[in-house]
């Protein structure tokens, strides 16, 4: 039986240059197509335990979203239904009309647009989404505080010259979230826009048969999250993974590979004689 194929290369998108990992499973007969979105600072490399659970069930598309990984930056402040189109484009050039999606984090989030617009959700197969974000947190006293201080940074170094532009630092340093602070200038707009954008009213929109698949322990995306998806997106599942946090997935991989597997292959891709 011949080996698995798997080829990394640089696809240009709408100006954008793209590093795309493309596998194809030997000895299926029509496998189904899987596109696999990483989360927000992260890139192909981080899913790597999904590509390699997967690679011998159904054909696997993952790329480095624009602003990660080898890349090319974003050109402005994106919004997640600028990566979802992105994603849209980089299936039609590479001949897929539908697919699947496997969406970890911002990836789950630019997963749920896909999925809920009328214009394209009838070309999402099914959908697994784990540590999915897009939905409000709850916020404490102390999230406001720093808002408030920030808010503060930012009209200091706006009026107060180069000593307002080292308090807005100072200000920003410990006000500004991990994310925000690791993100390079030319990101951090749209990680404003992404992080402002509440995927709430999308959920009951989804169009696709979805698997939830969470780790209990999971602070960034609580368990709360998923439930309130498994209630809201029609016929969902959910499934949690215990001992695993944020990325349950990784943590717990032999078993999300597993359940993942089961829910995305199609009956059909039984081995070829």
């Amino acid at each position: 039986m011949p080996a698995t194929s798997e080829t990394t290369s640089t696809v240009t998108v709408d100006g954008l240059r793209l590093r795309v990992a493309h596998t194809r499973p030997a000895g299926i007969d029509r496998p189904r197509v899987v596109v696999v979105l990483h989360g927000w600072g992260a890139s192909i490399d981080a899913v790597g335990s999904i590509l390699a659970g997967l690679r011998d069930k159904v054909e696997l598309v993952a790329l480095d979203l624009p602003g990660f990984g080898e890349s090319d930056m974003v050109p402005a402040a994106w919004s997640n239904a600028d990566y979802a189109r992105l994603v849209l484009r980089l299936a039609d050039q590479l001949g897929i009309e539908r697919f699947a999606l496997v969406g970890h984090s911002r990836g789950a989030a630019i997963s749920l647009v896909l999925a809920s617009d009328p214009a394209t959700s009838g070309r999402i197969e099914r959908m697994v989404l784990t540590g999915a974000a897009g939905i409000k947190p709850r916020r404490r006293p102390s999230y406001y505080a720093k808002v408030g201080m920030a808010k503060a940074g930012r009209v200091a170094g706006a009026v107060g010259g180069p000593p307002g532009k080292r308090v807005q630092q100072k200000i920003r340093a410990r006000a500004a979230s991990a994310d925000w602070l690791a993100a390079p200038e030319a990101l951090r707009g749209t990680l404003r826009n992404v992080l402002a954008e509440d995927l709430s009213p999308r959920l009951p929109q989804v169009d696709a048969p979805t698997l939830l698949i969470w780790g209990p322990d999971d602070e960034d995306t609580p368990l709360w999250m998923a439930e309130r998806m498994e209630r809201e997106i029609p016929g969902a599942g959910l499934v949690v993974l215990r001992g695993g946090g944020h990325f349950a997935y990784a943590e717990r991989a032999g078993e999300f590979n597993v359940i993942a597997a089961h829910f995305l292959a199609p009956p059909a891709s039984a081995p070829t004689r």
